[in-house]
């Protein structure tokens, strides 16, 4: 007998993974302006219908891949953790996931047509950028409230905090001037940025 209904829970989170990674080999592929539904849909062995359900529009699909990256390491930090400690394993995890050549890739993708597709922009920051600054800025709110960091507004210091980390060396990055960062290259750049942000650059008085 042939079963109706909907289908099960693990088939359709493996249905959703399915059409991510198409999607972003497609997108790294053919860019945004130029990849259709219908191509991701095929490649994906979904219908159309399917990918509208789940992600509503292209943009969406789109901020679902970003959303996807930013939940690697939105969730490495503790919102009770001590700074030095919580705000490192952040950092690693964060620059890590940021400076792999897919993301980079994508980055570069969103800077180029964004201006042509204002939603693609929209989904980008809502689900990567304003998603972890939120999230930091709870943890900086937790942090203050337990006596810890001085009384600064929480937001500027998550913004301030990713400015140190992403710094002039994503930059290069981005452009092409620098090769990707290994494990090791990229403990010592979050070591460094976290020790910076929280404790300045000024030589103790003697």
């Amino acid at each position: 007998m042939i079963k109706c209904g909907r289908p099960a829970k693990g088939s359709e989170l493996l249905s959703r993974d399915r059409v991510l990674d198409t999607a972003l080999t497609l997108f790294l592929e053919h860019g945004y302006g130029n990849l259709s539904m219908e191509a991701i849909a095929k490649d994906a062995r979904v219908s159309l219908r399917t990918i509208y359900s789940q992600f509503g529009s292209k943009a969406g699909l789109f901020g679902a891949l970003i959303r996807r990256c930013s939940d690697q390491f939105v969730g490495t930090l503790s919102l009770q953790g001590q700074p030095e400690i919580a705000l490192a394993a952040f950092a690693k995890e964060f620059l890590f996931r940021i400076t792999r050549p897919d993301v980079v890739r994508m980055r570069s993708i969103l800077i180029g047509e964004s201006p042509r597709f204002p939603d693609l922009a929209t989904q980008f920051y809502e689900q990567g950028p304003k998603r972890t600054l939120e999230h930091l800025a709870q943890y900086f709110a937790r942090q203050r409230a337990a006596g810890r960091i001085i009384p600064v507004d929480p937001h500027v210091l998550a913004d301030q905090f990713l400015s140190c980390l992403r710094s002039e060396r994503f930059q290069k990055l981005q452009l092409g001037l620098e090769n990707t960062p290994t494990e090791a290259e990229i403990e010592a750049w979050a070591q460094q940025a976290v020790r910076l942000f929280l404790y300045g650059c000024a030589a103790e008085k003697k």
